[in-house]
Protein backbone atom coordinates (compact mmCIF):
# COMPACT_ATOMS: atom_id res chain seq x y z
CA UNK A 1 0.00 0.00 0.00
CA UNK A 2 1.25 3.07 -1.09
CA UNK A 3 0.63 6.87 1.22
CA UNK A 4 -0.68 9.11 -1.92
CA UNK A 5 0.80 12.60 -1.20
CA UNK A 6 -1.57 15.69 -1.76
CA UNK A 7 0.78 16.88 -4.60
CA UNK A 8 -0.32 14.02 -6.79
CA UNK A 9 -3.97 14.96 -6.73
CA UNK A 10 -3.25 18.67 -7.57
CA UNK A 11 -0.53 18.14 -9.80
CA UNK A 12 -3.58 16.64 -12.33
CA UNK A 13 -6.01 19.36 -10.86
CA UNK A 14 -3.68 22.39 -11.57
CA UNK A 15 -2.57 21.00 -14.89
CA UNK A 16 1.09 20.94 -13.89
CA UNK A 17 3.81 19.19 -15.91
CA UNK A 18 3.36 15.90 -14.68
CA UNK A 19 0.04 15.85 -14.70
CA UNK A 20 0.15 12.61 -17.09
CA UNK A 21 1.74 10.27 -15.10
CA UNK A 22 -0.16 10.97 -11.65
CA UNK A 23 -3.29 10.73 -13.87
CA UNK A 24 -2.23 6.95 -14.72
CA UNK A 25 -1.24 6.56 -11.01
CA UNK A 26 -4.63 8.00 -10.16
CA UNK A 27 -6.39 5.49 -12.43
CA UNK A 28 -4.43 2.57 -11.34
CA UNK A 29 -5.76 3.07 -7.92
CA UNK A 30 -9.38 3.80 -9.20
CA UNK A 31 -9.66 0.39 -10.92
CA UNK A 32 -7.90 -1.11 -7.63
CA UNK A 33 -4.80 -2.05 -9.67
CA UNK A 34 -3.19 -1.05 -6.37
CA UNK A 35 -3.55 0.12 -2.86
CA UNK A 36 -3.24 3.22 -1.61
CA UNK A 37 -4.11 5.98 0.93
CA UNK A 38 -4.78 9.66 1.48
CA UNK A 39 -4.98 11.47 4.47
CA UNK A 40 -7.86 13.22 5.80
CA UNK A 41 -5.06 16.02 6.19
CA UNK A 42 -4.43 15.95 2.11
CA UNK A 43 -8.26 15.99 1.27
CA UNK A 44 -9.03 19.12 3.70
CA UNK A 45 -5.91 20.77 2.17
CA UNK A 46 -7.24 20.70 -1.46
CA UNK A 47 -9.99 21.56 -0.15
CA UNK A 48 -8.51 25.02 1.03
CA UNK A 49 -6.50 25.51 -1.90
CA UNK A 50 -8.92 24.97 -4.69
CA UNK A 51 -11.69 27.46 -2.31
CA UNK A 52 -9.14 30.17 -2.27
CA UNK A 53 -8.61 29.31 -5.79
CA UNK A 54 -12.59 29.94 -6.31
CA UNK A 55 -12.67 26.44 -7.96
CA UNK A 56 -15.39 25.13 -5.81
CA UNK A 57 -17.15 23.12 -8.60
CA UNK A 58 -13.48 21.55 -8.88
CA UNK A 59 -13.60 20.99 -5.51
CA UNK A 60 -17.26 18.92 -5.85
CA UNK A 61 -16.09 16.66 -8.59
CA UNK A 62 -12.82 15.56 -6.83
CA UNK A 63 -14.81 15.14 -3.72
CA UNK A 64 -17.22 12.76 -5.29
CA UNK A 65 -14.54 11.38 -7.78
CA UNK A 66 -13.19 9.51 -4.46
CA UNK A 67 -16.06 7.50 -4.18
CA UNK A 68 -15.40 5.53 -7.26
CA UNK A 69 -11.81 4.71 -6.00
CA UNK A 70 -11.63 1.03 -5.56
CA UNK A 71 -7.92 1.06 -4.33
CA UNK A 72 -7.81 4.04 -2.39
CA UNK A 73 -8.47 4.21 1.31
CA UNK A 74 -8.45 7.85 3.35
CA UNK A 75 -6.87 7.70 6.69
CA UNK A 76 -7.71 9.68 9.64
CA UNK A 77 -5.31 11.08 11.29
CA UNK A 78 -5.73 10.36 15.36
CA UNK A 79 -4.47 12.69 18.00
CA UNK A 80 -1.57 10.17 18.62
CA UNK A 81 -0.61 10.70 14.91
CA UNK A 82 -0.54 14.60 15.03
CA UNK A 83 1.19 14.36 18.68
CA UNK A 84 3.88 12.20 16.72
CA UNK A 85 3.90 14.63 13.36
CA UNK A 86 4.36 17.37 16.00
CA UNK A 87 7.19 15.60 17.43
CA UNK A 88 8.97 14.58 14.20
CA UNK A 89 8.63 18.40 13.09
CA UNK A 90 10.73 19.06 16.27
CA UNK A 91 13.51 17.16 15.23
CA UNK A 92 13.66 19.90 11.86
CA UNK A 93 13.96 17.80 9.18
CA UNK A 94 10.20 17.89 7.64
CA UNK A 95 7.34 20.89 8.10
CA UNK A 96 4.52 19.87 9.49
CA UNK A 97 2.70 19.36 6.95
CA UNK A 98 4.93 16.33 5.58
CA UNK A 99 5.64 15.37 8.84
CA UNK A 100 1.90 14.29 9.06
CA UNK A 101 2.72 12.57 5.79
CA UNK A 102 5.10 10.52 7.35
CA UNK A 103 3.80 9.64 10.31
CA UNK A 104 0.41 8.48 8.69
CA UNK A 105 2.55 6.13 6.14
CA UNK A 106 4.49 4.62 9.20
CA UNK A 107 0.89 4.25 11.12
CA UNK A 108 -0.16 2.33 8.00
CA UNK A 109 2.86 0.64 7.11
CA UNK A 110 3.03 1.90 3.76
CA UNK A 111 5.60 0.48 0.89
CA UNK A 112 6.23 3.81 0.46
CA UNK A 113 5.50 7.58 0.08
CA UNK A 114 4.06 8.96 -3.73
CA UNK A 115 4.97 12.55 -3.69
CA UNK A 116 7.38 14.98 -5.73
CA UNK A 117 8.60 16.32 -2.50
CA UNK A 118 12.50 15.67 -1.95
CA UNK A 119 12.11 16.73 1.39
CA UNK A 120 10.27 12.93 2.10
CA UNK A 121 13.93 11.67 1.33
CA UNK A 122 16.42 10.24 3.78
CA UNK A 123 13.40 8.47 6.10
CA UNK A 124 12.75 5.29 7.03
CA UNK A 125 9.84 5.03 4.69
CA UNK A 126 11.47 6.10 0.86
CA UNK A 127 9.92 8.20 -1.07
CA UNK A 128 8.69 7.19 -5.13
CA UNK A 129 7.37 9.38 -7.87
CA UNK A 130 4.01 8.16 -10.04
CA UNK A 131 6.97 7.38 -12.91
CA UNK A 132 8.33 4.59 -10.51
CA UNK A 133 4.96 2.90 -10.45
CA UNK A 134 3.10 3.16 -13.69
Amino acid sequence: MYLIDTNIFLEVMLSRKRSEECKRLLTMLREGKIKGIATDFTIYSIMILLEKFNRLSELKRFLLSLTAYKGLLIYVLSITDKVRAVEEAKKGKLDLDDALQYVSALSVKAKAIVSFDKDLDRLKIPRVEPKDIV
